[in-house]
């Protein structure tokens, strides 16, 4: 359980409301990421001048911000427990959560929630797997791609907790929902796993997010599969969904899919990076972010010419060098 206070007072509404910046602060949750650190949404803290975390048995620890990364809506706050002599050590340390992985999940798998609805200390909800590969407008307005869509109820006050699969494994983060009413009806969203990693991991060390990037927009695994009819576990490649322009991807001439009056064509499908195999969009975000600010990297992608609904026995490999820029 999170608070946030500014200027001392908590801020609290009287009423929710379906737009993620208009959720009331003052209240989130959030989940034990090591033995210092709590992960939670960006948008809990935002804006805080102080911040509290009430540990599942109730001890109450001060938080201080380590890293932000308000475009995935990610924020990991650091807690020092309190000592008390007469308490065992063993009681005081910290068990962060099992962590899982989001690329192989599965629409219809069962979920759990865990979160603080409405204040309402620990909660659980169940549901399962709704959609892969969801589109929301984060709190900065930018697009957060890759989410996890669940039937599982996320209500204000979820915000930062857990998704787990049913081993107790994380598999997400709790971080909006879409409703006419403000309330929960049946869709929320959580960024997957793997994102989390990702972004955690750079948190942890910079305090922000450095990122080199490409200037694509990837097709989410399952996408690809279905377009180039492969089985998952036969995935080569990854689609490219969109270029952006003056990118480094679009001055090499890598080309996205793109409409006709008659169906999808395929273009470039990416396969290899600097010589180690892509398979799945999350593996080509890694490749990238483990690369420096300025590096020239190799990208070996296939070039499909035919309709998705057609088996493409023609396509050609073709290698392409970029040299990475970094975003802000």
């Amino acid at each position: 359980h999170i608070n946030t206070f500014v200027h001392g007072i908590v801020r609290a509404g009287r009423g929710y409301h379906l737009d993620l910046q208009e959720i009331p602060q003052g209240t989130g949750s959030g989940f034990v990421w090591d033995a210092q650190h709590i992960v939670t949404n960006y948008h809990v803290i935002k804006d805080a001048d102080k911040a509290t975390v009430v540990l599942s048995d109730n001890t109450t620890c001060e938080a201080t911000l380590v890293g932000a990364e308000p475009d995935c809506d990610l924020a990991v706050l650091r807690i020092r427990t309190p000592t008390d002599s007469s308490a065992s050590e063993k009681q005081r340390v910290l068990i962060p959560l099992r962590r899982g992985k989001s690329y192989n999940l599965r629409v219809g798998q069962r979920v759990f929630a865990i979160g603080n609805p409405f204040g309402l200390d620990q909660t659980l909800t169940s549901g399962i797997v709704s959609g892969l590969g969801r589109e929301m407008r984060g709190i900065t307005g930018q697009t957060i791609p890759g989410l996890v869509q669940t039937d599982a109820a996320i209500n204000p006050g979820n915000s930062g907790g857990p998704l787990l699969d049913a081993k107790g494994r994380l598999v997400g983060v709790n971080t909006m929902i879409a409703s006419p009413s403000g309330a929960f009806a049946g869709v929320g969203f959580a960024i997957p796993v793997d994102s989390v990693v990702r972004v955690v991991q750079q948190l942890l060390v910079y305090g922000r997010r450095r990122r080199a990037y490409l200037g694509l927009a990837l097709a989410p695994d399952h996408v690809t599969q279905r377009l180039l009819r492969r089985p998952r576990s036969e995935l080569g490649g990854v689609l490219i969904l969109n270029v952006e322009p003056g990118s480094p991807a679009d001055n090499a001439g890598l080309k996205p899919m793109y409409q006709t009056d008659s169906s999808i064509m395929l273009s470039d499908e990416i396969i290899a990076i600097d010589g180690t195999q892509v398979s799945t969009a999350e593996s080509l975000a890694e490749a990238i972010d483990s690369r420096n600010v300025g590096d020239e990297v190799q990208v070996v992608f296939k070039r499909h010419s035919s309709p998705a609904t057609n088996q493409d026995t023609s396509a050609r490999i073709h290698t392409a060098m970029l040299r990475l820029p970094g975003t802000a």
